[in-house]
């Protein structure tokens, strides 16, 4: 695949055009490294200790977040040394994948990036239901409502996001926004979830379920791993680094692996020290405390996967804009009414989705073996030996082949242990049960 001629190349290049080196973006690497770490810190941080620490237990689930954290820097790294190939710079990862592969693997990656992005956005409306009901129940537990329900109700304030946002410049004093919710969720659950374990009678850390289930849940949390640390998108966030951008990017890199990776390591040992095997996939739920910094905690949550979803639909919603030739006022009549019926249809299919099938666990393992295993382990380490083979030892080549052979064994076994236990729940799953 990765031994076209020259002149095949030049005509893939032609086709899905690159950028050169001379365009180029000011963004400072600590302020990407910044960003990078705000990814891996969203609301899904809340839902490691149930969804790792749990079905792993404490060897397993520590050794497996570090060694994840590690091959992910790794995977990253191979990935961001790609940026020139060819003498252009590459500011797309489908525009890598084409380069290197032609024209298939060029539409095999668009594919899978979208593919990766609907998953994502579809996490992120059922974490912003379940925060939704978790903020309802403390002032009503009647159980008139149920889950569906307030991902409902998310989805329709996902689609006015949608609407008032019309492009992720005019995001601007909701980043600041984002920033501080993510902050008070992370620091609301450590700390309660501390207060909680010190009060606390001795926890069961025991591994739940029969034998079978529990492998097929160990094998479900491989890809919560992975999921964790989402970096599918490096060439198109090296784009905006200033130069020199690989050694800057590597800068970020380092950063949101040490650094900021702290509150999600630090908020998952200790939801699952305070709580044990009962951990749940929404931190947030086991916490005791006053109900109105649960309820801040809750509504942070609710409002910072709002916004994060937004920046991971974005480029979805440009590719529409730009399929359609919407250009112009963003406040013209024509450009409003496309975002409500086109972003609004996206996100109601999106919204549906997540009604349908609200296992938050389960769905982050999915997206994890369907997308997230391919594009942070599979693609870098392949596409590092084709572009660098001329320069590689027999070792070197041997280590590569070896990585992406076993990350795409790992990544077939976790998409079959996700899908069986989805199918399992669905089976047992009634749209409006008391979830």
């Amino acid at each position: 695949m990765g031994n076209d001629s020259p002149s095949r190349k030049e005509n893939v290049d032609d086709h899905y055009p690159v950028h050169t080196a001379h365009q180029v973006s000011n963004d400072s690497w600590f302020q990407v490294g910044i960003l990078l770490s705000m990814g891996v810190n969203s609301a899904y941080a809340l839902g490691y200790s149930g969804t790792i620490m749990v079905p792993l237990g404490w060897i397993g689930g520590v050794v497996g977040l570090i060694l994840s954290t590690m091959v992910s820097l790794y995977a990253s790294i191979l990935t961001a040394k790609l940026h020139e190939v060819g003498g252009k710079r590459h500011i797309r990862y489908r525009d890598l994948a084409g380069h290197l592969y032609g024209r298939t693997a060029y539409l095999l990656v668009w594919a899978l990036q979208y593919a990766n992005l609907f998953l994502i956005n579809i996490g992120y409306i059922i974490m912003a239901g379940s925060a939704l009901k978790a903020f309802y129940l403390l002032f009503r537990d009647d159980h008139q409502l149920k889950l569906p329900h307030f991902i409902a109700i998310a989805g329709f304030a996902c689609v006015l996001f949608a609407i008032a946002t019309p492009h992720l410049s005019a995001l601007r004093v909701w980043l600041g926004v984002s920033s501080l919710c993510l902050l008070l969720y992370l620091c609301i659950a450590f700390v309660l979830s501390l207060e909680d374990g010190m009060k606390a009678p001795p926890r069961d850390y025991s591994i739940p379920g029969s034998e079978v289930n529990r492998i097929f849940a160990t094998i479900g949390a491989v890809g919560n791993l992975v999921f964790a640390f989402n970096t599918g998108m490096i060439p198109e966030i090296q784009a905006t680094v200033r130069p020199p951008v690989i050694e800057n990017m590597l800068k970020a890199l380092f950063f949101q692996f040490t650094v900021g990776v702290v509150p999600l390591h630090a908020v998952t040992y200790i939801g699952y020290w305070a709580y044990g095997s009962s951990a749940s996939s929404y931190l947030l739920n086991n916490v005791h405390g006053p109900v109105w910094l649960k309820g801040v905690a809750h509504m942070s949550a609710f409002i910072q996967s709002i916004i994060t979803l937004h920046i991971f639909a974005s480029p979805t919603y440009e590719f529409l804009d730009t399929t359609y030739g919407i250009k112009g006022s963003a406040l013209a009549p024509r450009n409003i009414a496309f975002r409500l019926v086109v972003r609004g249809g996206y996100l109601v299919l999106t919204t549906f989705l997540s009604a349908l099938l609200p296992f938050l666990g389960d769905f982050m393992s999915l997206t994890g073996a369907i997308s997230t295993f391919p594009l942070t382990f599979v693609l870098p380490n392949h596409m590092y030996l084709v572009a660098r083979k001329n320069k590689l030892s027999s070792l070197q080549k041997s280590w590569h082949w070896l990585n992406c052979v076993f990350f795409g064994c790992i990544s077939s076994a976790a998409f079959v242990a996700a899908l069986k236990l989805i199918v399992v729940k669905t089976q047992t799953f009634h749209f409006f049960a008391d979830i």
